[in-house]
């Protein structure tokens, strides 16, 4: 049989098949049946057919064709790539036999064999699965073929694999779009764990984040159990941390197909095996720097590992999650230097008023807040004598003790400086005025700086939500009005806020205001109370008492202004002008032939920091034409503590030049013997709070005692203040006091009352002396007189 072309007179041709049989027998001539068919409809059809095998076979696309109940009749080369099956091992077989697979959407799959229904054709994205049972993710585009009559005769797929064009690019698209929409990491992340659950419906997916210091935190991981996701929070990475903190802490991917009996899940593996999960494969996620900042896993159900499209899926999402995360980071850390005290971690002063109003929104109806406003009392002891490193360390110390006293729900954050903030959550009066009493308790102990143990206290005011206010800005500075009552009641303890601590408030901030115009104007006085002494009665000194007379405020005693110039940071320039009107004054009262052997001036720890300290006061000293011997520097025994250089090098500095250096108040604050003995000291001044029980309490007697005897050891001065009885004169005398100053002798006094008080008290003193030397004359001669021999009465006569 031949295929031959017919060239016909018009110039068209014909494709014709040729048969011939051969009719003839053996014994008769040969006889041939010829057979000629027109065939060209056939020759075009196949070469069509031909041409449309080829063009199919140079397309991307797998395309398929089956009959009406989807046997398989015809695949093209790019369905063998795809799906590694060749046409002779698809051809004949029904389509679902080799496209469906165990997570493959059976609505999809009904939907697509609706096609016949519509003329249009059908397109769906359908899971479905290649010859080794790797998933493909496909665009399914399927149309029917009719006959004349309209039956369906064929149906023509045509599948695209979307993998990488569309399924992964969706979640890139998700990611940018969550993270332009400013969503927080856990809804980023839950958001990227259910969309990869949707293109692998065979894994379990999570999130996880690894902080600075090594520690997992849960991001994302919906269909995990939640109980087992909320134990993982706070674990260490290591090398046997399951499959997630052992892939962390290797830096590479991990895999465990058995977790049941993998040893690295043995303490972990209750959670995932109660949820039906065998195997999991977790990849670490990477920032920029190359740390590990997360791990992105896969759980399965089965215990095997990853397909090719689960690769695809972790290599897109590791990235994606290594964007999310170090974003999150970065906003970590900006609102960590917003809204947190750099050197506590706390929440700061911007951060605090959103505390309490979250607290207040949490309020039950008929509940409390309490705010609690807390100043350390003694830290500007601590930051002005050992430094600003020890005043860091101290706040620390502070901040971590109060940590330790506030219960779950209770927010604690830090104003500035040493004031701190807590927020007592649901607390009735009783409960906060417990809670304070609690706190104030757990201050009492000393804290541990280097070597030294530093008392530690605070004052505390509360104001309580609704009773006293219902906006934030007022519960705060309630307060502080109440914490400011706490200062002036002695220290170390608390008081709530009532009415009448808002006109204290007021004084304070009316006193401070003055005080800054009294001290600019220097309408500030020095009064002078001398010092007495013992052995002889002379004056041993004078010490010069700032005073402040307000035209408004009248008489403002020193225990109120100068705290109140502490907290406002005037003390110092109250120091330096208290030097320069008493080296005035001492240098009047020399001119007019007045004998004061030295003045004493009061100054704080804070001047000794001032580097030009003692070349100021050799300035003064020089335009007044006094001797340095003449000026006696009264400093607190708050500087026992400081090691700081400058404070050091300025006391010898001073002492060098002959200026006195006298330690007030001494055994009320830091005492230590040892440092004491290293100091430049002249003086040592025993606290006017031990003359109160002086006469009738044996402590407070020895104590007295112990200071006198550590002053004659240390061959310094020892002068008593607040003497007011002769009984504790004599007591004094007795000890051995080098000298006394009180209301005994006198009062302090302006300059002018004091020149007359000392030339009454001299002429006092000197008329007492000539009597003493009067009556010790007349007694003598009473005595001379008796030792001279009578006349006997035989000689008289």
């Amino acid at each position: 049989m031949r295929e031959l072309t017919l060239k016909h007179d018009d110039g068209s041709r014909d494709w014709v098949r040729l048969s011939a049989s051969d009719l003839s027998s053996d014994d008769q001539p040969r006889h041939w049946l010829v057979m000629v068919r027109n065939v060209t409809s056939e020759i075009e059809l196949r070469e069509r057919n031909a041409l449309l095998t080829s063009v199919a076979d140079r397309t991307n696309r797998a395309v398929i064709v089956t009959d009406r109940d989807l046997t398989i009749l015809y695949t093209n080369a790019a369905f063998a790539n795809l799906f590694g099956y060749t046409p002779e091992q698809s051809i004949g077989r029904r389509a679902e036999e080799l496209l469906i697979g165990p997570c493959t959407d059976p609505a999809t799959v009904d939907r697509l064999r609706q096609c016949a229904d519509d003329d249009r054709g059908i397109e769906e994205d359908v899971l479905v699965y290649d010859k080794d049972g790797h998933e493909l993710w496909t665009t399914a585009y399927v149309k029917a073929h009719r006959t004349r009559r309209g039956k369906v005769k064929y149906l023509f797929g045509l599948l695209t694999d979307i993998r990488e064009t569309k399924q992964l690019r969706s979640l890139q698209q998700l990611i940018m779009s969550s993270l332009a929409s400013d969503l927080s990491i856990t809804t980023i992340a839950d958001q990227l764990c259910r969309r990869v659950e949707e293109l692998a419906p065979d894994v379990v997916c999570s999130v996880l984040h690894v902080d600075s210091d090594g520690l997992i935190h849960p991001l994302g991981g919906p269909s995990l159990p939640p109980a087992y996701s909320a134990s993982l929070d706070g674990v260490a990475i290591g090398p046997d941390v399951g499959s997630c903190g052992t892939a962390a802490y290797l830096c590479e991917p991990v895999l465990s197909q058995d977790i049941d009996n993998d040893p690295r899940w043995q303490p972990y593996k209750a959670g995932p095996l109660g949820a039906g999960l065998r195997a999991c494969w977790s990849s670490p996620i990477k920032g920029k720097d190359g740390r590990v900042i997360g791990t992105f896993a896969f759980y399965f159900r089965e215990c095997r590992g990853p397909s090719p499209w689960h690769e695809q899926i972790v290599a897109a999402c590791i990235q994606l999650g290594a964007l999310a995360i170090e974003r999150q980071e970065v906003r970590s850390t900006i609102s960590q230097v917003a809204y947190h005290d750099m050197l506590t971690g706390l929440p700061n002063r911007a951060r605090i008023p959103s505390l309490i109003a979250e607290a207040i929104k949490a309020c039950p109806a008929g509940g409390h807040v309490a705010v609690a406003f807390l100043d350390a009392d003694n830290f500007k002891d601590v930051n002005d004598t050992l430094g600003h490193a020890a005043g860091d360390e101290f706040l620390v110390g502070f901040a971590n003790r109060l940590r330790a006293q506030i219960r779950n729900g209770d927010m604690l954050g830090r104003l500035g400086g040493d004031e701190f903030v807590i927020v007592l959550q649901n607390r009735d009066p009783l409960e906060a005025s417990l809670a304070a009493a609690r706190i104030t308790a757990a201050l009492a102990m000393p804290l541990t700086i280097g070597k030294r143990q530093v008392p530690m206290s605070a004052s505390m005011g509360l104001s309580l939500y609704p009773d006293n206010a219902k906006d934030i800005e007022t519960l705060i500075k309630q307060a502080d009005a109440a914490m400011y009552k706490a200062k002036r009641g002695g220290r170390a303890t608390y008081r709530f806020f009532s009415a009448d601590i808002d006109k204290l408030a007021e004084e304070r901030l009316m006193h401070s205001t003055a005080l800054r115009e009294a001290i600019a104007s220097e309408a500030l006085t020095l009064h002078y109370q001398p010092q007495i002494r013992t052995r002889d009665g002379a004056i041993h000194g004078v010490e010069a008492l700032a005073r402040w007379h307000d035209p408004v405020l009248g008489e403002v005693s020193p225990s109120k202004f100068i705290p109140l110039a502490e907290e406002c940071g005037l003390i110092e320039q109250i120091g330096v002008w208290s030097i320069k009107l008493a080296c005035q004054q001492m240098a009047s009262w020399r001119r007019a032939r007045l004998d004061i052997p030295c003045i004493s001036v009061n100054l704080s720890p804070i001047n000794f920091q001032n580097v030009n300290l003692a070349a100021m006061v050799a300035q003064i000293l020089a335009a007044n034409d006094l001797p340095a011997k003449m000026l006696m520097l009264e400093i607190t025994e708050g500087v026992i503590l400081n090691e700081r250089a400058t404070v050091i090098a300025t006391m010898n500095e001073l002492r060098n030049m002959g200026v006195g250096l006298s330690l007030d108040d001494f055994g009320t604050g830091y005492s230590s013997l040892s440092r004491l003995a290293q100091l430049p000291i002249d003086e040592l001044k025993i606290d006017r709070s031990f003359m109160r029980d002086f006469e009738n309490d044996n402590g407070t007697r020895a104590i007295v005692t112990a200071v006198v005897r550590v002053g004659q050891s240390l061959d310094v001065a020892v002068v008593a203040e607040g003497v007011e009885t002769e009984p504790q004169r004599r007591l004094l005398a007795e000890l051995g006091c080098d000298a006394m100053q009180g209301f005994l002798f006198a009062r302090p006094m302006a300059a002018s009352a004091f020149s007359r008080w000392l030339l009454d008290y001299s002429a006092h003193r000197a008329s007492l002396m000539l009597r003493q030397v009067g009556r010790a004359l007349a007694q003598a001669g009473s005595t001379e007189a008796e030792r001279k021999p009578r006349p006997s009465a035989v000689a008289a006569g």
